[in-house]
């Protein structure tokens, strides 16, 4: 990649500790700028990274040595960093979704592309060795045609160990929106994009309560839908049945199963990089294992980046996220309207990743490093 890439990063949270463990010392990125609304976790971030300067926001998306911006904001922010980062000229990278709503991603797509940067989104779990095993396998054809898909994600609510869980319960919050994301790129590299959804949701509490931190106790409003069900129509016909859920315990059902005319196909959770996938094909008696053969060995937060930068955008990008987001947002609406919603987005599916070793992606084999 010659230089190493210039990197701003705003939104110094949870997350971006498991991004700058992933980017922090890479050959290929330097980790120039950092920013948060706290001065003082900025201050606290540029101290493990030489050379890095702690700016305030408006600061880091003018800088000069700032050639890419990692949006690590909340999602009611995600819009307005990107659109600043690309004013000025700069790519942006952001964490899921792509905006807090629809049109404010639109607006964030057609910004980049008048300007002439890309735009690139996670999540980048669906580029690790779970996904892309899955993928290869159906692609190879191992379940045959694919008939049909399910997805389930259910969780009891992020506010037993967040200990600032408010925005999971605001606008561009709730179960879909926030671990939607996984699923449904991951069904975007599995079987191709959604052409119409049908979908219903309920709000089955009205508040929540901190399990941790110093707001332990605390009771919080809920605003946003907490169970979201829906079925999925896939451009090639293939049908999924999604549900996300904040308000049960626990599930016995796979992340992720596709059926097809020849076999069924157990998909790993898609919020992990690696798991098993599991393989019972027409005629057998139990599922087997199916050997590593595609994507990031060992991936982590952050490969979805350097792979955005290595790659030109291939992969996680802002034409999938849009159509990820509105897959989400007419699930939510066909829900609201009761009726069946057809997508005006689409993408073109992803290039698959061949399998590459950790010490590849992170830059060890690089010369001068261990």
């Amino acid at each position: 990649m010659g230089d190493a890439h210039r990197v701003g990063v705003v939104g110094l949270g949870v997350i971006s500790g498991a991004y700058l463990d992933t980017l922090a010392g890479h050959p290929a990125v330097r980790v120039t700028a950092v920013a948060d609304l706290d001065a003082a976790r900025a201050a606290t971030a540029v101290a493990a990274l030489p050379g890095a300067r702690a700016l305030t926001v408006e600061e880091l998306l003018s800088s000069p040595d700032v050639d890419t911006v990692l949006n690590l904001t909340t999602p009611a922010a995600h819009a307005g960093i990107a659109l600043g980062a690309i004013a000025h000229g700069k790519h942006v990278y952001g964490e899921k979704p792509l905006a807090a709503g629809l049109e404010e991603a639109r607006a964030v797509v057609a910004a980049a592309a008048q300007a002439g940067v890309r735009v690139g989104c996670a999540p980048d779990t669906v580029l690790g060795t779970g996904i892309q095993t899955a993928r290869a396998a159906v692609a190879a054809g191992s379940v045959g045609r694919p008939q049909f898909a399910s997805a389930v994600m259910v969780t009891p609510g992020h506010e037993r160990w967040h200990p600032h869980p408010d925005f999971y319960y605001t606008a561009g919050g709730g179960p879909l929106l926030d671990m939607g994301p996984y699923y449904l790129s991951a069904l975007v590299h599995l079987l191709g994009p959604v052409r119409a959804v049908t979908g219903a949701a309920g709000r089955l509490r009205a508040e929540r309560v901190i399990g941790s931190g110093p707001r332990a106790g605390e009771r919080i409003p809920v605003e946003v839908d907490s169970h979201v069900s829906g079925v999925l129509e896939h451009v090639d016909g293939t049908l999924t049945t999604l549900t996300t859920s904040f308000d049960g315990v626990a599930t016995t059902a796979a992340p992720i199963e596709v059926h097809g005319e020849r076999g069924s196909l157990s998909v790993p959770d898609p919020n992990r990089f690696d798991g098993e996938v599991r393989l019972h094909a027409l005629g057998d008696t139990q599922w087997r294992a199916l050997p590593v053969s595609a994507g990031y060995a060992d991936g982590a937060r952050g490969v979805g980046l350097l792979d955005f930068l290595a790659s030109g955008g291939r992969r996680a990008n802002g034409e999938v996220a849009l159509h990820v987001l509105e897959t989400m947002t007419a699930l939510l609406r066909s829900a609201a309207e009761g009726r069946r919603v057809e997508l005006t987005t689409s993408t073109a599916v992803p290039a698959p990743v061949p399998l590459t070793a950790a010490a590849d992606w992170r830059g060890q084999s690089a010369p001068g490093r261990a």
